[in-house]
Protein backbone atom coordinates (compact mmCIF):
# COMPACT_ATOMS: atom_id res chain seq x y z
CA UNK A 1 0.00 0.00 0.00
CA UNK A 2 3.00 1.66 -0.34
CA UNK A 3 3.06 2.63 3.52
CA UNK A 4 5.54 5.07 4.85
CA UNK A 5 7.08 4.58 8.31
CA UNK A 6 4.65 3.58 11.09
CA UNK A 7 1.62 2.62 10.43
CA UNK A 8 -1.31 3.73 13.17
CA UNK A 9 -4.64 2.90 13.50
CA UNK A 10 -8.06 3.03 16.51
CA UNK A 11 -8.37 0.14 17.66
CA UNK A 12 -11.94 0.06 16.45
CA UNK A 13 -10.05 -0.23 12.87
CA UNK A 14 -8.35 -3.52 12.94
CA UNK A 15 -10.74 -4.76 10.17
CA UNK A 16 -9.75 -1.98 7.90
CA UNK A 17 -7.93 -1.66 4.68
CA UNK A 18 -5.25 1.23 5.90
CA UNK A 19 -4.98 3.88 3.21
CA UNK A 20 -2.23 6.22 3.73
CA UNK A 21 -2.89 9.14 1.40
CA UNK A 22 -1.38 11.47 3.68
CA UNK A 23 1.85 11.15 5.83
CA UNK A 24 2.38 12.16 9.59
CA UNK A 25 0.91 14.72 11.43
CA UNK A 26 0.33 18.48 10.40
CA UNK A 27 0.45 19.26 14.21
CA UNK A 28 3.40 16.91 15.57
CA UNK A 29 4.00 18.98 18.60
CA UNK A 30 2.24 16.99 21.25
CA UNK A 31 4.88 16.04 23.93
CA UNK A 32 3.00 12.84 24.76
CA UNK A 33 3.62 11.47 21.24
CA UNK A 34 6.48 9.79 19.37
CA UNK A 35 3.76 8.03 16.59
CA UNK A 36 5.11 11.09 13.50
CA UNK A 37 8.21 12.33 14.63
CA UNK A 38 10.22 10.89 12.03
CA UNK A 39 7.94 12.10 9.21
CA UNK A 40 7.69 15.43 7.77
CA UNK A 41 3.59 16.24 7.22
CA UNK A 42 3.08 15.99 3.63
CA UNK A 43 -0.18 15.06 1.83
CA UNK A 44 0.33 12.55 -1.44
CA UNK A 45 -0.27 13.74 -4.34
CA UNK A 46 -3.68 12.43 -7.21
CA UNK A 47 -1.38 10.13 -8.95
CA UNK A 48 0.21 8.42 -5.70
CA UNK A 49 -3.57 8.58 -3.98
CA UNK A 50 -4.88 7.06 -7.48
CA UNK A 51 -2.08 4.22 -7.44
CA UNK A 52 -2.84 3.73 -3.80
CA UNK A 53 -6.12 2.92 -4.55
CA UNK A 54 -5.71 0.43 -7.72
CA UNK A 55 -3.60 -1.86 -5.52
CA UNK A 56 -5.98 -1.48 -2.92
CA UNK A 57 -8.93 -2.82 -5.57
CA UNK A 58 -6.71 -5.54 -6.16
CA UNK A 59 -5.41 -6.80 -2.79
CA UNK A 60 -8.94 -5.88 -0.87
CA UNK A 61 -12.05 -6.12 -3.52
CA UNK A 62 -14.79 -7.08 -1.03
CA UNK A 63 -13.17 -4.27 1.72
CA UNK A 64 -16.27 -3.26 3.65
CA UNK A 65 -14.26 -1.08 5.56
CA UNK A 66 -11.39 1.52 5.16
CA UNK A 67 -9.30 3.72 7.39
CA UNK A 68 -7.81 7.19 5.68
CA UNK A 69 -4.21 7.45 7.05
CA UNK A 70 -1.91 9.18 8.82
CA UNK A 71 -2.75 10.93 11.85
CA UNK A 72 -4.05 14.02 10.68
CA UNK A 73 -5.90 13.41 6.98
CA UNK A 74 -8.93 15.32 7.97
CA UNK A 75 -6.30 18.07 7.21
CA UNK A 76 -6.57 17.11 3.20
CA UNK A 77 -8.52 19.52 0.80
CA UNK A 78 -11.80 19.19 0.94
CA UNK A 79 -12.09 18.71 -3.01
CA UNK A 80 -9.64 16.33 -3.25
CA UNK A 81 -10.84 14.47 -0.03
CA UNK A 82 -14.21 13.94 -1.49
CA UNK A 83 -12.84 13.18 -4.87
CA UNK A 84 -10.86 10.36 -3.00
CA UNK A 85 -14.44 8.93 -1.39
CA UNK A 86 -16.32 8.90 -4.47
CA UNK A 87 -13.39 6.74 -6.19
CA UNK A 88 -13.52 4.30 -3.09
CA UNK A 89 -17.08 3.56 -3.28
CA UNK A 90 -17.00 2.97 -6.63
CA UNK A 91 -13.75 1.03 -6.39
CA UNK A 92 -15.18 -0.59 -3.38
CA UNK A 93 -18.77 -1.99 -3.76
CA UNK A 94 -19.16 -3.37 -0.05
CA UNK A 95 -17.48 -0.93 1.25
CA UNK A 96 -19.74 0.51 4.34
CA UNK A 97 -17.47 2.58 6.48
CA UNK A 98 -14.69 5.11 6.32
CA UNK A 99 -12.66 6.71 8.83
CA UNK A 100 -10.29 9.06 9.34
CA UNK A 101 -8.03 10.98 12.27
CA UNK A 102 -9.36 14.46 12.69
CA UNK A 103 -6.78 17.03 14.56
CA UNK A 104 -8.32 19.68 16.46
CA UNK A 105 -7.36 22.76 14.59
CA UNK A 106 -7.62 21.05 11.16
CA UNK A 107 -11.85 20.08 11.91
CA UNK A 108 -11.97 24.13 13.02
CA UNK A 109 -10.21 24.92 9.56
CA UNK A 110 -13.14 23.00 7.30
CA UNK A 111 -16.22 25.15 7.97
CA UNK A 112 -19.80 22.85 8.70
CA UNK A 113 -20.49 23.02 5.19
CA UNK A 114 -17.21 21.10 4.10
CA UNK A 115 -17.60 18.80 6.95
CA UNK A 116 -21.08 17.65 6.14
CA UNK A 117 -20.30 17.43 2.12
CA UNK A 118 -17.59 14.63 3.94
CA UNK A 119 -20.53 13.16 5.13
CA UNK A 120 -22.26 12.97 2.23
CA UNK A 121 -19.09 11.62 -0.20
CA UNK A 122 -19.36 8.63 2.18
CA UNK A 123 -16.79 9.34 5.38
CA UNK A 124 -18.45 7.98 8.66
CA UNK A 125 -16.68 8.39 11.70
CA UNK A 126 -13.77 11.46 12.95
CA UNK A 127 -11.30 9.93 15.80
CA UNK A 128 -10.43 13.13 17.57
CA UNK A 129 -8.13 13.21 20.38
CA UNK A 130 -8.95 15.49 22.84
CA UNK A 131 -6.77 13.97 25.29
CA UNK A 132 -7.66 16.50 28.59
CA UNK A 133 -10.20 18.82 29.54
CA UNK A 134 -8.09 20.96 31.33
CA UNK A 135 -6.55 24.22 29.77
CA UNK A 136 -3.29 23.93 31.99
CA UNK A 137 -2.38 20.13 30.93
CA UNK A 138 -3.58 21.39 27.16
CA UNK A 139 -0.82 23.63 27.07
CA UNK A 140 1.51 21.93 28.68
CA UNK A 141 1.03 19.50 26.42
CA UNK A 142 1.33 21.22 23.42
CA UNK A 143 -2.29 20.22 22.21
CA UNK A 144 -2.19 23.64 20.30
CA UNK A 145 -5.96 24.90 21.31
CA UNK A 146 -7.69 26.00 24.24
CA UNK A 147 -10.56 23.68 25.88
CA UNK A 148 -13.16 26.16 24.18
CA UNK A 149 -11.37 24.84 20.94
CA UNK A 150 -11.18 21.48 21.07
CA UNK A 151 -15.62 21.87 22.44
CA UNK A 152 -16.14 23.73 19.52
CA UNK A 153 -14.18 21.34 17.16
CA UNK A 154 -16.19 18.14 18.50
CA UNK A 155 -19.21 19.84 18.22
CA UNK A 156 -18.44 21.02 14.77
CA UNK A 157 -18.14 17.10 13.93
CA UNK A 158 -21.60 15.99 15.68
CA UNK A 159 -23.55 18.90 14.32
CA UNK A 160 -22.41 17.91 10.45
CA UNK A 161 -24.28 14.15 10.77
CA UNK A 162 -20.57 12.38 11.42
CA UNK A 163 -19.80 10.11 14.37
CA UNK A 164 -17.36 11.09 16.38
CA UNK A 165 -14.68 9.13 18.55
CA UNK A 166 -13.01 10.91 21.23
CA UNK A 167 -10.10 9.61 23.01
CA UNK A 168 -9.00 11.09 26.49
CA UNK A 169 -5.55 9.88 28.14
CA UNK A 170 -5.94 8.93 32.24
CA UNK A 171 -2.85 10.45 34.00
CA UNK A 172 -2.09 13.16 31.35
CA UNK A 173 -1.95 15.88 34.33
CA UNK A 174 0.37 13.80 36.43
CA UNK A 175 -0.63 13.46 40.28
CA UNK A 176 -0.29 17.58 40.75
CA UNK A 177 -3.32 17.92 38.40
CA UNK A 178 -5.31 14.62 38.55
CA UNK A 179 -8.44 15.72 39.95
CA UNK A 180 -8.20 18.85 37.91
CA UNK A 181 -7.84 16.34 34.46
CA UNK A 182 -10.90 14.04 35.81
CA UNK A 183 -13.54 17.19 36.28
CA UNK A 184 -12.04 19.47 33.45
CA UNK A 185 -12.00 16.65 31.29
CA UNK A 186 -15.37 14.80 32.00
CA UNK A 187 -16.64 19.02 31.20
CA UNK A 188 -15.38 19.07 27.73
CA UNK A 189 -16.80 15.25 26.35
CA UNK A 190 -20.19 16.37 28.08
CA UNK A 191 -19.82 19.35 26.09
CA UNK A 192 -19.27 17.36 22.84
CA UNK A 193 -21.23 14.81 23.79
CA UNK A 194 -19.31 12.14 21.38
CA UNK A 195 -21.32 8.48 20.35
CA UNK A 196 -17.50 7.18 21.10
CA UNK A 197 -15.23 7.53 23.75
CA UNK A 198 -12.05 6.07 24.32
CA UNK A 199 -9.85 6.46 27.43
CA UNK A 200 -6.14 5.22 27.39
CA UNK A 201 -3.43 5.56 30.19
CA UNK A 202 -0.63 7.25 30.06
CA UNK A 203 2.45 5.56 28.79
CA UNK A 204 5.77 7.10 27.37
CA UNK A 205 8.51 5.89 24.74
CA UNK A 206 11.90 6.92 26.06
CA UNK A 207 11.87 10.19 23.52
CA UNK A 208 9.16 11.38 23.80
CA UNK A 209 9.44 15.15 25.49
CA UNK A 210 7.29 14.35 28.60
CA UNK A 211 9.89 11.71 29.14
CA UNK A 212 12.46 14.00 30.63
CA UNK A 213 10.09 16.24 32.63
CA UNK A 214 9.65 12.11 34.33
CA UNK A 215 13.10 11.60 34.63
CA UNK A 216 13.95 15.01 36.45
CA UNK A 217 11.32 14.76 38.65
CA UNK A 218 8.73 17.32 37.84
CA UNK A 219 6.17 15.37 36.43
CA UNK A 220 5.02 12.76 38.73
CA UNK A 221 2.98 9.73 37.30
CA UNK A 222 0.03 8.35 38.62
CA UNK A 223 0.27 4.49 40.17
CA UNK A 224 -2.06 2.04 38.65
CA UNK A 225 -5.13 2.74 41.26
CA UNK A 226 -4.44 6.63 41.14
CA UNK A 227 -5.10 6.11 37.37
CA UNK A 228 -8.14 4.29 38.02
CA UNK A 229 -9.17 6.60 40.69
CA UNK A 230 -8.90 9.15 38.43
CA UNK A 231 -10.91 7.42 35.19
CA UNK A 232 -13.46 7.36 38.47
CA UNK A 233 -13.72 10.64 38.69
CA UNK A 234 -14.17 11.55 35.05
CA UNK A 235 -16.90 8.94 34.30
CA UNK A 236 -18.62 9.80 37.31
CA UNK A 237 -18.98 13.57 36.19
CA UNK A 238 -19.54 12.27 32.67
CA UNK A 239 -23.58 13.75 31.60
CA UNK A 240 -23.48 12.51 27.97
CA UNK A 241 -26.73 11.39 26.27
CA UNK A 242 -25.95 7.92 24.21
CA UNK A 243 -22.29 7.18 24.32
CA UNK A 244 -20.03 4.01 24.07
CA UNK A 245 -17.83 3.83 26.28
CA UNK A 246 -14.33 1.65 25.78
CA UNK A 247 -11.23 1.40 28.20
CA UNK A 248 -10.00 -1.94 26.83
CA UNK A 249 -6.82 -0.56 25.04
CA UNK A 250 -3.43 -2.50 25.68
CA UNK A 251 -1.99 0.85 27.86
CA UNK A 252 -5.35 0.05 30.35
CA UNK A 253 -5.10 -1.51 33.57
CA UNK A 254 -8.53 -2.53 34.08
CA UNK A 255 -10.59 -3.67 30.66
CA UNK A 256 -14.08 -1.97 30.97
CA UNK A 257 -16.82 -0.97 28.14
CA UNK A 258 -20.52 0.29 28.91
CA UNK A 259 -23.05 2.32 27.23
CA UNK A 260 -23.54 5.76 28.89
CA UNK A 261 -25.33 6.83 30.58
CA UNK A 262 -27.35 3.40 30.97
CA UNK A 263 -25.06 1.53 32.40
CA UNK A 264 -23.04 4.14 34.49
CA UNK A 265 -24.22 2.49 38.29
CA UNK A 266 -22.49 -0.77 37.06
CA UNK A 267 -18.97 0.47 35.75
CA UNK A 268 -18.74 3.07 38.96
CA UNK A 269 -19.37 -0.51 40.98
CA UNK A 270 -16.95 -1.99 39.36
CA UNK A 271 -14.47 0.58 39.50
CA UNK A 272 -14.89 1.22 43.21
CA UNK A 273 -14.41 -2.69 44.03
CA UNK A 274 -11.57 -2.90 42.23
CA UNK A 275 -9.93 0.36 44.13
CA UNK A 276 -11.15 -0.38 47.71
CA UNK A 277 -10.12 -3.66 47.82
CA UNK A 278 -6.98 -3.01 45.91
CA UNK A 279 -7.14 -6.02 43.80
CA UNK A 280 -4.23 -6.23 42.05
CA UNK A 281 -4.65 -9.49 40.50
CA UNK A 282 -7.83 -7.57 38.46
CA UNK A 283 -5.28 -5.77 36.49
CA UNK A 284 -3.03 -5.54 33.30
CA UNK A 285 0.22 -6.38 34.07
CA UNK A 286 3.02 -3.91 33.57
CA UNK A 287 4.82 -5.97 30.78
CA UNK A 288 1.53 -6.40 29.11
CA UNK A 289 1.00 -2.74 28.89
CA UNK A 290 1.94 -1.01 25.84
CA UNK A 291 0.62 0.96 22.32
Amino acid sequence: MFYEGKIFRPPSEAKSVILQISVGCKHNACTFCTMYKDKSFRIKSRAEIKDILSVAQAQEPDAERVFLADGDAIAINTDLLTEILDELYQKFPHLKRVGIYGGPKDILAKSSEELAALKAHGLNIVYLGVESGNESILRSVCKGVTTDQMIAAGQRVRASGLTLSCTVITGLGGKALSHEHAIDTAHVISQIDPEYLGALTLMLEEDAPLAKAIKDGSFQVLSPFESLKELRTMLGNLKVSNCIFRSNHASNYLSLRATLPDDRDELLRTLDSTINNHTIESLRPEYWRGF
